[in-house]
């Protein structure tokens, strides 16, 4: 499992649920905004709003505050301009740090995101410098307990997903090419799987082991990311062996 995976998995378990929640919102209104600025408020013609209202859905957001985060996004409501903004650079032992923010302040954003790579052994890079070390994916994830994993993965082939893998005890995850994420969704849901969360990801193509001081401010490098208000979300080529993550996450 990949660095990016097991943060994920880390931070779930450590989440405040409450301050989890309004973190999940402020993250899920910004795209619903910049998806509907950029493609319009209809979910049919536009895929990238189709996915964040799922995923909004998901996570219980109130219809009303979906409904105006797009209004915003289309101009019929006032609100804050955000654009998406992409960072690129290194973490401690020359891990590959892909960071996706939205900002309505870039000269800001860039100064506190350049500000924590420097301080947890790292460094901001040129756009470009590490994007081609991620390959782009769709990634579904299937609660575990309520299929067969033969049985879904004969659905999952079928439908013409690319793989589907076990993150741990909780879930399926079921890759797609990157623009038939959509279609994998329906083509599952016409199945009666019931889909726990459906997004577009990034799967770095090699990963750089830590251990020791590295792992440790790794960790914390991606829990100041994962706190930032602008970051929407992150990926990093790097793996930690579950002994060390205990021992230093607890």
């Amino acid at each position: 499992m990949s660095g990016h995976s097991k943060w994920h998995s880390i931070r779930h378990k450590k989440a405040r649920v409450d301050a989890a929640k309004g973190k999940i919102f402020t993250r899920l209104i910004k795209e619903l905004t910049i998806a509907a600025r950029l493609g319009g408020a209809d979910p049919d013609m536009n895929p990238r709003l189709r996915v964040a209202m799922q995923a909004a859905k998901a996570a219980n957001m109130p219809a009303k505050n979906i409904e105006n985060a797009i209004k915003k996004g289309t101009g019929e409501l006032p609100g804050v301009v955000y654009e998406e903004v992409i960072y690129e650079g290194y973490g401690p032992g020359g891990v590959a740090l892909y960071i996706i923010a939205m900002t309505d302040n870039k000269n800001r954003t860039v100064a506190e995101i350049r500000h924590l790579l420097n301080k947890y052994g790292g460094n901001l890079g040129e756009s470009g410098c590490v994007a081609w070390m991620f390959e782009k994916k769709g990634l579904i994830k299937v609660a575990r307990d309520k299929f067969d994993e033969e049985e879904l993965l004969m659905v999952v082939i079928d439908v013409g997903a690319d793989d589907m893998q076990s993150d741990d005890n909780e879930y399926y995850e079921i890759y797609t090419d990157h623009d038939q994420l959509e279609k994998v969704r329906e083509a599952l849901e016409q199945n009666n799987i019931v889909i726990s969360s459906a997004a577009r990801t990034m799967i770095p193509q090699s990963t750089v082991q830590l251990d020791g001081k590295h792992a440790e401010q790794m960790l914390k490098l991606l829990e100041m990311l994962d706190d930032h208000d602008d970051v929407q979300d992150f990926y990093a080529n790097f793996d930690i062996d579950d002994e060390v993550i205990t021992k230093i996450a607890g």
